[in-house]
């Protein structure tokens, strides 16, 4: 978004002061020198924001102090997953910085993300409602969701038998479980009602999905300026996304033998550079862009509308503007 809308920004801009100071402590340096470098890696912050602002619709501007402790568990929880995430994918550098992985190595990271982790539960724990008991209990699903997410991504790896639907499974948990949380604890501060949680927690997991489909279609339609990154990443290390997947499913039909045999090769240690330009030209002639493009348009809508059980406010009002650019960014 070129420009944030007031509510949005003032939320996002509250959580980063809140940031900037938390209590986290500087000894020992060796563990938590990678702690705070990790929390200064900071991206949009929209998970946090959403916490906020839901909070906000549903319960008022008290509703949205008392959310700032789950809205920086989000965050910090978020932190976790990425200071991981670069371990098992053996990352060097995140947003333009190194990795604590790449810096301090495996071992420290490690404890750096564990540490992280205990971080968010112990700030969750600080949230001023009577439902806490829900809270957590709804942030203990969200990990166990993400982890089962995260572990088929690894599972996949080394299967040829993943389908189109398969990946969306497990996306729900690596992409969406924390976009549901999000939505689901600024409800529960706010004092939704179950229903109108439920309803949240359904608009959330169409939007993750749209997110994670349009991120596919972008990493090998969008320019490299704009991408910021060379395109087809995916592709080059060979993982499993809805478009690879899709492609193969398509190219099985009669006369398209090298096309299927092009996309099995890409499961097998994925394409080279200079095959990303024909992979795209093959997924556009096989009609997959564009099928994932609409799949993408399909659940953004679905999410979008079901924001309509938010009371209506200015909050409210950001979180659409929100909920659209995630599920539509780059269009």
């Amino acid at each position: 978004m070129s420009s944030l809308p007031p509510a949005l920004a003032s939320a996002v801009a509250d959580v980063d002061a809140a940031l900037d100071v938390l209590d986290v402590p500087t000894t020992p340096e060796v563990l938590y020198a990678p702690v705070h470098h990790a929390l200064r890696g900071r991206g949009k912050m929209w998970r946090p924001a959403i916490v906020l602002l839901t909070a906000e619709a549903f319960g008022g501007a008290d509703a949205r102090r008392r959310a700032m402790p789950a809205a920086l568990a989000t965050e910090v929880f978020h932190t976790f997953t990425l200071v991981h995430d670069d371990i098992m994918d053996k990352s060097a550098t995140r947003r333009g910085a190194p990795t604590v992985y790449a810096e301090w190595g495996t071992s420290t990271a490690i404890l750096a993300g564990d540490l992280l982790f205990s971080l968010a539960g112990d700030l969750l724990r600080r949230t001023e409602t009577d439902r806490l008991g829900d809270a957590l209990e709804s942030y203990h699903a969200m990990v166990a969701s993400l982890c089962e997410g995260q572990a088929l991504d690894l599972a996949f790896e080394t299967r040829h038998d993943v389908t189109p639907d398969d990946y969306l499974a497990m996306i729900d948990g690596k992409t969406g479980a924390l976009l549901e949380l999000a939505f689901d604890l600024g409800a529960l501060i706010g004092g939704a009602s179950d229903d109108e949680r439920r309803r949240l927690r359904e608009a959330a997991h169409a939007l993750g999905r749209a997110f994670q489909l349009q991120d596919d279609v972008l990493d090998i339609a969008a320019t490299e300026a704009d991408l910021g990154k060379p395109i087809g990443g995916d592709l080059r290390e060979g993982k499993r996304t809805w478009l690879l997947l899709r492609a193969i499913e398509a190219s099985g039909e009669e006369g398209r033998e090298a096309d299927r045999a092009f996309f099995d090769g890409a499961l097998d240690g994925g394409l080279a550079p200079e095959a990303i330009g024909d992979a795209r030209e093959r997924m556009e002639r096989l009609g997959v862009l564009s099928e994932a493009s609409g799949e993408a348009q399909a659940y953004a809508a679905r999410g979008e509308a079901g924001l309509d059980v938010l009371p209506a406010s200015g909050a409210a009002d950001a979180l659409r503007v929100l909920a659209h650019a995630l599920a539509t960014r780059g269009k």
